[in-house]
């Protein structure tokens, strides 16, 4: 499993819709509204690095208002909420 953090800046008139449109999106598992130099974080969860590809550069990214993003990958998960997580969905 391939975790991503996709740091999203958009149109602020159209946070709101940009976020339940990414939210609607395979492979997103969460979006959050933040505070600070970005408007909203998403949780990318891809079995493939072709698959994040799809995602964000394929559909995150033309979503309507969204104007920059910045994608971190994560190399492993420390918090025991992801690791049991992963292996009660058998991915381990």
């Amino acid at each position: 499993m391939i975790t991503a953090f996709v740091f999203i800046q958009t149109d602020s008139k159209k946070i709101p819709e940009a976020a339940e449109e990414i939210s609607a999106i395979p492979g997103i598992s969460e979006v959050y509204s933040v505070t600070g130099e970005w408007d909203l974080i998403a949780i990318a969860r891809v079995r493939q690095h072709e698959e994040l590809a799809d995602v964000v550069a394929d559909r995150l990214s033309k979503v309507d208002g969204v104007l920059e993003t910045t994608t971190h990958i994560a190399f492993r998960a420390y918090s025991r909420h992801d690791l049991e997580a992963a292996f009660s969905l058998g991915l381990t």
